[in-house]
């Protein structure tokens, strides 16, 4: 690898927040470059480092990667974290996929007018509930992860979604056994513990500083999440 793995993004989580999850996960150490400035981001633009106009953008082994899904599929295979063949890494996307609908809910609440909110926050609880969680919790059934009896990159971004939403709603895995046991598995792999200890990268829950900050930087132009 050339040299250490660098990170384009906003001083938040955003779509960013899951490659830092699974960079954790993998124990592999990344600096980032936080945009805050316009500039920062015309010069990307100038420098053509964003082939859609979008960040999050990685540097990783020569590479200047953007577009989330490629990302993230990328340090998995990398890093032993997509399975073991074409099969497994077929259910690998598909409970990763669910657990990005999911997040992207949660993503877009900072950006959401605050008279309408409380209808967002509904709908999320809604859908995890009755949508998503039940899945997971089928799938962990007789389990410790998702797929294949190991670790892979959908199991962290299902600890990651669970305390998200946990703080949202503190008790919304409750009803899920088999959630919250596997929840209690991950938070003791010990490349995760270091990750939710303070003063890690991990990054708050979004405030105003950061939306605005981003809003700042996008010129309104772009989709924010």
């Amino acid at each position: 690898m050339s040299g250490k793995v660098v990170l384009h993004y906003f001083d938040g989580r955003g779509k960013m927040e899951s490659i830092r999850w699974l960079l954790a996960a993998a124990g592999v150490e990344f600096d980032e470059v936080l945009l805050t400035k316009r500039e920062q981001y015309e010069k990307m633009l100038k420098d053509g480092d964003l082939v859609f106009q979008q960040v999050p953008l990685v540097e990783i082994d020569g590479m200047k990667l953007v577009q989330t899904k490629a990302i993230l599929n990328y340090i998995a295979g990398k890093y032993n974290l997509y399975g073991k063949d074409v099969s497994e890494r077929a259910m690998i996307d598909v409970y990763s996929e669910g657990l990005r609908d999911l997040m992207e809910m949660m993503m877009i609440l900072p950006f959401t007018p605050p008279e309408k909110k409380e209808a967002q926050l509904k709908t999320i609880q809604d859908r995890a509930t009755g949508r998503y969680l039940p899945a997971y919790e089928k799938a962990l059934a007789g389990s410790q992860f998702l797929v294949g009896g190991k670790m892979s990159c959908a199991d962290v971004h299902l600890i990651e979604a669970t305390l998200m939403l946990q703080e949202k709603f503190p008790a919304i895995i409750s009803s899920f056994p088999n959630v919250k046991a596997f929840q209690g598995r991950m938070k003791a792999v010990p490349a995760i513990s270091k990750f939710l200890q303070p003063g890690s990268k991990r990054k708050p829950q979004p405030d105003d500083v950061y939306v605005k900050t981003v809003m700042s930087v996008l010129n309104m132009q772009l989709p924010v999440q």
